[in-house]
């Protein structure tokens, strides 16, 4: 054998893997739930919230991102608050002072076997800057959104609730426009996106329904605190403080109904609680 020969054969045999990088994913049997950590908040001032400090256990909120992983595709619930590119490596990410993230999203995804572009469809519980922060990530996803979400999004001049560079790509990207208070993501009743105006105008939350796990209410902004929720405390932000208690109310009769849990998003001491990507739940 020539020794060129021999060169190309011992390089085709070299298995070339990026570090950090799992074997693409495979579909699941099963609807799995990933929880990733996308940052925190150290919020400044709770007075909006109509709660004080000894009222709450911690003023820092969490900021996760989810992806549901179903035999029929892929979703991506909440996409954290600081992008990728402003996470130096080993270090911590800030945006607007106060919103910090140590942990790159496509990292996370990646290490389970996703890209974004293997990403099926994405949606957020609503537009403001600290669940938008890698929307552009899943620009070549379909993005399931309602008229009146998508429609401050793009606003002009835009809101100073959010940070529009960060899901620009999104306007160009495949659209679904949500016009049903319950919308079926993978057409089995497993993963299903519920209105629930109030916090901002297309506000809505997440239903997922686990074989061992059970049904999971993901919150969006529902609640931030778990504190607003036991003392029954709207924010004075909110873009309609009624149509949120009607959202509240309507989202807690299902709870009911349903036996579902509810995960508040934002619930910095429970989310800790969570198992973390690579884990999941089925």
């Amino acid at each position: 054998m020539k020794p060129r020969a021999l060169v190309i054969i011992l390089f085709a045999a070299i298995t070339i893997r990026v570090p950090g990088a799992a074997a693409r994913a495979e579909p699941p049997a099963s609807v799995r739930l990933y929880v990733f950590d996308c940052g925190k908040l150290d919020i400044p001032d709770i007075s909006p919230y109509q709660l004080t400090r000894a009222e709450i256990a911690t003023n820092v909120m969490s900021v996760p991102c989810f992806l549901i992983a179903h035999p029929r595709g892929t979703l991506m619930w909440d996409v954290g608050v600081v992008p990728d590119r402003l996470i130096p490596p080993g270090g911590t990410g800030t945006l607007r002072g106060y919103g910090t993230s140590t942990k790159r999203l496509e990292t996370q995804l990646r290490e389970i076997g996703y890209a974004p572009a293997d990403i099926t469809y994405l949606s957020l519980s609503h537009f403001h800057w600290d669940h938008v922060g890698n929307a552009n990530l899943f620009a070549g996803a379909t993005w399931l959104v309602s008229k009146a979400e998508r429609d401050v999004m793009f606003s002009d001049p835009p809101s100073p609730r959010t940070e529009p560079e960060n899901f620009s790509a999104l306007r160009t990207s495949r659209t679904t426009i949500i016009r049903t208070a319950d919308y079926d993501v993978f057409g089995d009743g497993s993963v299903v996106i519920k209105s629930a105006p109030g916090h901002s105008p297309g506000h809505q939350v997440l239903f997922v329904r686990l074989a061992r796990t059970g049904p999971i209410v993901l919150s969006g902004d529902l609640y931030h605190y778990p504190e607003e929720r036991v003392l029954r405390k709207v924010p004075t932000t909110e873009f309609n403080r009624e149509q949120s208690a009607a959202s509240r109310a309507a989202v807690e009769a299902f709870l009911t109904r349903t036996r579902a849990q509810l995960w508040i998003e934002h619930d910095f001491i429970s989310n800790a609680k969570l198992h973390k990507s690579p884990r999941y739940y089925e």
